[in-house]
């Protein structure tokens, strides 16, 4: 019987009331001295009260994911991935802040990773004239260091989607940003030995999403966009994930070669390096790349190496290279135009998920 199944759950309800009545019922009929009495009507509150609170504690790990399973409460197990707390995605809930932004924390099912995830809906999702009208995934992925709250301190988030929207440059998207480095670790978003995060991006967060948002089904409803070590991520994640995410846009990205100083080995560098993904790939995927001829955390030539390698394939790939700027958010702020635009050409825009009502 498993730690978190409903029928342990059930089980220790029923034990629960059997305690109780059974206590009721004895309490005047334990025969022997008074010592022996005493003794045993102790016992049997001491077993009223564990199996009352098993009950709470066992509700309070389904509800929350603290333990997945009797290794993981014992400290027996020898599972590949560290198991971190947190609610389980079908009871995440979603705290409300202003400008119409939502934030959660909840526990990955596959990754078995936690993390906070901030999402925007924009204006015309709660609008009844919407209300059967599914929405674009747009997913941000922040810099390292860095957080899902760096878009909203200092990238200028959600207000410049929408100024792009309101001046017909895109069309309206869901924001989502999940955090990148769940745990304090970066990994280049890349699954890794006892850390699964390609997993958490790319299964986990969209999980969540596809359960409390309407969105647009199928990859070409789903798009990344990044700066810095997210913009890496932006790069890699729809050529890894290509039935996932249709495009990404990476602001000046990490070089795209992989850093050996995240990922030291070698053969599990090149198969999460963008460079290296996209030689010869078949995958239906579009991806933009901008960075500045000053930037030197993330070099032109990065790009350059990248267009070569995706020569032959069937990737689409766009570029934009800054005359001066640095690696910094007023760089790029000013690629939001340029990169958001191209998104909404490669992503479906709102669709009804039914025909209206006649």
């Amino acid at each position: 019987m498993t730690l978190t199944g409903t029928s342990f759950w059930v089980v220790l309800i029923a034990a629960t009331a059997v305690m109780v009545i059974g206590t009721m019922l004895l309490w005047a009929k334990i025969p022997g001295p008074r010592l022996v009495r005493a003794a045993t009507r102790l016992i049997m509150i001491l077993l009223c009260q564990l199996t009352a609170i098993s009950v709470v504690a066992v509700w309070m790990n389904n509800s929350y994911g603290l333990y997945s399973s009797w290794d993981d409460l014992l400290g027996t197990g020898n599972s590949n991935t560290i198991a971190m707390p947190g609610p389980p995605v079908a009871r995440a809930q979603f705290n409300r802040s202003g400008n119409r932004l939502l934030d959660t924390y909840f526990h990955g099912t596959h990754s078995k990773l936690s993390g906070q995830v901030i999402v925007w809906t924009p204006p015309q999702y709660d609008d009844p004239k919407y209300r059967d009208t599914r929405f674009p995934v747009l997913m941000l992925l922040h810099g390292v260091p860095g957080s899902p709250q760096s878009w909203l301190e200092h990238g200028g988030m959600p207000d410049a989607v929408q100024k792009l929207v309101d001046a017909h440059q895109a069309h309206p998207f869901i924001l989502a940003m999940p955090v990148i480095n769940p745990g304090g670790v970066d990994t280049n978003c890349s699954d890794v030995p006892n850390r699964k995060v390609a997993t958490w991006l790319a299964s986990d967060v969209p999980d969540l999403l596809q359960r409390k948002f309407r969105t647009v089904p199928g990859p070409k409803g789903w798009g990344v966009l990044g700066f810095s070590t997210g913009g890496y991520c932006a790069a890699k994640l729809p050529l890894q994930y290509p039935h996932v995410f249709g495009a990404g846009a990476a602001l000046d990205p990490d070089p795209l070669s992989g850093d050996p100083s995240v990922l030291p080995d070698q053969g599990l560098r090149e198969r999460n390096s963008p460079t290296h993904l996209v030689a010869g790939s078949q995958a239906d995927v579009g991806i933009f790349l901008a960075t500045s001829a000053q930037d030197r955390d993330s070099p032109p030539s990065s790009i350059e190496q990248f267009v070569r390698a995706a020569q032959g394939s069937k990737v689409r790939v766009k570029t934009m290279l800054l005359a001066s700027g640095g690696h910094n958010y007023g760089t790029w702020i000013s690629e939001y135009p340029a990169a958001i635009g191209w998104l909404s050409q490669q992503l479906t825009p709102p669709q009804q998920s039914a025909p209206p009502k006649k």
